[in-house]
């Protein structure tokens, strides 16, 4: 009877202890996995193991006795049999075969899907039966050396895996009808790893502890290689082919900078190949630190994987192109624009990250894999260092190789138009087309002859960034086109009031006028689409507000000259001056209108030029120079460019809205006085002055509510609203004292100019 017991303990059956229903129990793990079962599993948790019933000779403590012995053969033979077949490799090739066209579906979804997460915790079962089975064998040993063999002694030589084998068992079976792999097996172990039993708490430890080292080595993989090795998606750092393409639709021009990814797999990677999958990231591992193995990862991927050679050109040497045409088609930004990249000629991935620094990172994933338990701190601590290593190595690339300061700094010349003389000369060769209204079809081409002519006379050879600037004409911009013969309709119902939302104003149609910066890589990292997209928000705006103070010194200079014309002939013929006497006398008023224009977009302009541009240029030059972490620059950058839209109003609808509003009515104004000669339009003019004072005071009133007064914009704000209302004159029109509505007399405004 003792050997069938001992038989039993090792889950052979037989005419002394019989398998109550083993089909059932055997096929009921299998059918759970896939699909077929309920998934509770709370028929199937209790031993099948029975005493035969005809065992008359057997006292009732003894069969209880033997009856919960018996047990631990039926606990070891499914530990065995999860153990085994989660070592078994034989479903690789059955999986293959399967995935051919001619195989069956019905087939394809019974197959069992692999998990190196479970194959290592088999591993860890598998020793722990293998010191049962230990146990067992010197049991038998002590019957055989016992002349008087009792069945105590088997009691208390099993007495230990009582409290072992059954909450495992529990643990197998929780994982094969929930199908629990990757990080929720991790998450599974480690809640289990908290309870009373020493010993329990030990074997699962140490079952976590396998569950580490595919961990450690996904984990090395990653961040010494980049190579993501994750077949069966277990690991939390996933391929973003996994993930429905959400985002795609935030991206501006996605289209173009997808093709890009297509031609250069580095920046696929960095860009929209990887997230942190939640599903399968443990929960004693911090979302921060996911992101840092993320960023680390893909890191190394960029610095073991320099993009390709044919993006890169040899350096241009500026003696071969000097002046005439080859100059002006290297300012038009074509294909062929020389770029000059002499860094990247031949580099390779050892310069970009030394061997040594590669090591160091193995280093401290193999002391964090070797060690008998996980411990939080020196995790986060090994990460943190990594990532810092990573970051470095990726500074000196971005930062120190490719020149990113002087790419700052090209950005803040063209798109925020610190290249003044530029941008004036560009404005006033294509003043007299933007009087037209745009052609969608030969926009871009009709403004890349002034572009070209501004560049020739304001643009210096050593300027080797203007190659990468090009102009172009947004599509949105040109489908409620209007121009000067648009805005010089004299119905006053036309214009756009304050509460309208800004897409109902009828912008100008030149105002979609773009640039575009051609960047490579590694700037690509740095420069991202979304990034671009705020450059051209903020050049739009700033072009804009150029041109509106263009005009209104352009028509004072005009007026100016024909005043003083008339005031040579008046001066001639002194008896026939009076009508010229008149005329001057009559555009007084006007004068007082278009000089509080010009207040306005003047020191609008010299707010943002000078008190967020210039002031928060110089804040990131300093952040920049003193960091020497890739991820802190990015922080940094974002920050500088939040600031400029925040402080220049482009965030608050309502300021942009008026803004707008404000514009076009100087350029409506500049227009009609133009034609005030030949064509006096006194009501026409007349509304347009009342809309302005409108605008005007209720800018100045927004600008000065609470809440703006509390913001990050605050500091350069009331210097913006000191120059605007110096001599209260703002303040007073605003609180009513003078009729809005009448023709608006800004004789103290004026006088301080």
């Amino acid at each position: 009877m003792l050997h069938e017991l001992l038989l039993a303990l090792l889950g052979f059956t037989g005419d002394f202890v019989l398998d109550a229903s083993p089909a059932r129990r055997r096929a009921a793990p299998t059918e759970a996995a896939a699909g077929g079962g309920d998934g509770d599993g709370d028929g199937e948790v209790g031993p099948a193991f029975r005493l035969a019933p005809d065992l008359t000779f057997l006292q009732p403590s003894e069969r209880s006795a033997i009856e919960r012995l018996i047990s631990l053969g039926f606990y070891y033979r499914e530990l065995n049999r999860f153990a085994t077949e989660s070592r078994d490799l034989s479903w690789i090739h059955s999986s293959l075969d399967l995935s051919t066209p001619n195989a069956d579906k019905t087939l394809k979804g019974k197959v069992k899907k692999g998990s190196v997460y479970r194959r290592a915790i088999a591993n860890g079962i598998t020793e722990i039966l293998s010191v049962y089975r230990s146990a067992v064998l010197q049991v038998e040993q002590n019957l055989l050396s016992d002349p008087l063999p009792i069945l105590a002694t088997v009691t208390h030589g099993l007495n230990k895996f009582e409290v072992l084998l059954p909450p495992l068992y529990e643990l197998v079976m929780e994982i094969e009808h929930k199908d629990i792999k990757g990080g929720q097996l991790l998450n599974l172990l480690h809640k289990r790893c908290h309870c009373g039993v020493p010993e329990l708490q030990s074997c699962i430890q140490r079952l976590l502890w396998h569950g580490h080292q595919v961990m450690f080595n996904q984990l090395t993989s990653w961040m010494v290689y980049g190579i993501l090795q994750d077949q069966y998606s277990e690991f939390f750092i996933r391929r973003q082919d996994d993930r429905d393409g959400e985002n795609e639709s935030s991206q501006r021009d996605g289209d173009k900078f997808m093709q890009k990814l297509a031609k250069d797999t580095t920046l696929t990677s960095w860009h929209t190949g990887f997230h942190v999958s939640l599903d399968m990231l443990p929960e004693y591992i911090h979302m921060r630190v996911a992101e840092s193995i993320l960023f680390a990862g893909k890191a190394i991927r960029v610095l073991r994987n320099p993009s390709p050679g044919a993006t890169l050109q040899e350096p241009f040497n500026q003696s071969q192109n000097s002046k005439g045409s080859h100059r002006i088609q290297s300012f038009a930004g074509g294909s062929g624009a020389p770029k000059e990249l002499t860094n990247f000629c031949n580099i390779s991935a050892e310069e970009l990250l030394p061997q040594a620094e590669a090591d160091r990172i193995d280093a401290m994933l193999k002391a964090l894999k070797h060690s008998s338990e996980f411990h939080k701190r020196p995790f986060e601590s090994a990460v943190g260092s990594i990532r810092t290593i990573a970051a470095s190595h990726l500074w000196q690339l971005v930062v120190v190789r490719a020149d990113l300061n002087g790419h700052l700094k090209a950005l803040k010349d063209y798109f925020l138009l610190a290249k003044g003389d530029f941008f004036q000369c560009f404005l006033e060769e294509s003043r007299q087309l933007m009087r037209l209204p745009p052609r969608q079809s030969t926009a871009e081409a009709d403004l890349m002859i002034p572009f070209q002519l501004a560049a020739l006379k304001t643009i210096g050879e050593e300027d080797k960034y203007f190659t990468r600037v090009s102009l172009r004409m947004s599509s949105y911009g040109m489908k409620s086109s209007t121009s000067q013969k648009d805005l010089q309709k004299p119905n006053a119902s036309e214009l756009p009031s304050q509460g309208k939302a800004s897409s109902e104003l009828a912008l100008d149609g030149w105002d979609s006028i773009a640039l575009e910066y051609s960047v490579d890589w590694p700037l690509q990292l740095f420069f991202t689409p979304d990034v671009l997209s705020k450059y051209r928000k903020v050049f739009q705006y700033l072009i804009r507000l150029k041109r509106t103070q263009m005009e209104l010194e352009k028509s004072w200079a005009a007026v100016m000259h024909k005043d003083h014309a008339d005031f040579s002939d008046y001066c001639k013929d002194r008896k026939n001056g009076s009508a010229t006497q008149l005329r001057r006398q009559r555009s007084k008023p006007l004068w007082h209108v278009r000089e509080h224009m010009a207040f306005l977009i003047r020191n609008l302009q010299f707010y943002i030029q000078v008190d967020v541009i210039e002031s928060q240029w110089n804040v990131l030059q300093s952040l920049v120079q003193d960091s020497h972490d890739f991820t802190e620059l990015v922080s940094f950058h974002q920050e500088y460019l939040s600031a400029l839209i925040s402080q220049s109003f482009l965030d608050i609808g309502s300021v942009c809205r008026i803004l707008d509003s404000i514009m076009k009515l100087c350029l409506q104004f500049c227009w009609s006085i133009e034609q005030y000669e030949t064509r006096p339009n006194i009501a026409e003019i007349d509304h347009i002055t009342e809309e302005f004072n409108k605008k005007s005071n209720s800018l100045y009133t927004i600008l000065r509510s609470s809440r703006l007064a509390g913001s990050q914009r605050a500091p350069f704000l009331r210097q913006f609203l000191m120059r605007l209302n110096f001599n209260s004159f703002f303040e007073t029109t605003a609180k009513g004292v003078l009729n809005s509505g009448s023709r608006l007399r800004p004789s103290t405004a004026g006088a301080h100019l």
